[in-house]
């Protein structure tokens, strides 16, 4: 067992709530999450649970030191790790709903790209309400949204919820394919152009 994995089943254990997942996510699954970070221009890329880093990572390699990249972990041993791991990441140890405070407090208007590895199936309908509508106020109006969904969330109520809450909070939602070598194997969601 890799340390990032005895980290995260050891937080999991601890906040199953909180942390959702029992293991990092792959390497593919997180070229899908991450494919609307531009290659060009000096975005402002948001990125929400970023766990131990494999979103982070495949950020900030598409970035290449451009923009600004700012990881949101609500979990102080994941934040410090990360922190350590991406020095060149900006990584806040807060709540995903402190989202347009914690642009402001850095001088930023708005996020072009957010990507989430938040376990949106988890929560309550208040926090996926909450959480989603502090995402969308704090994005530009051509902005790019992409989470991810296990396969096996498919039929929880919680998960039928947060998809039609996507659709109601974004003019654009297309599911992606099944990436399977990731474990368990999770489907992504691209949202575009979040509504007023």
């Amino acid at each position: 067992m890799s340390n990032d994995t005895a980290l995260f089943l050891g937080q999991f254990l601890r906040s199953p709530a909180v942390i959702g997942a029992v293991a990092p996510s792959s390497r593919r699954l997180a070229a899908a999450v991450c494919a609307p970070v531009p290659e060009r221009g000096e975005p402002t890329v948001v990125e929400l649970g970023p766990g131990t880093g494999p979103f982070t990572a495949e950020i900030q390699q598409r970035l290449g030191g451009r923009g600004h990249h700012l990881a949101v972990e609500l979990n102080a041993p994941m934040a410090r790790l990360l922190a350590a791991r991406f020095p060149l990441v900006d990584v806040a140890h807060a709540d995903a709903g402190r989202l347009g405070e914690l642009l402001r407090e850095r001088g930023l208007r708005q996020a072009d790209v957010v990507v989430s590895g938040l376990p949106w199936a988890a929560f309550p309908e208040r926090a996926q309400r909450d959480l989603l509508g502090a995402v969308t106020a704090a994005m530009g109006q051509g902005a790019a949204f992409t989470t991810f969904s296990y396969i096996h969330a498919i039929p929880l109520s919680s998960a039928r919820r947060f998809r039609a809450l996507l659709a109601e909070r974004f003019e654009e939602v297309v599911p992606g394919r099944t990436v399977w070598r990731n474990a368990p194997p999770a489907f992504v969601f691209h949202a575009r152009r979040p509504r007023a």
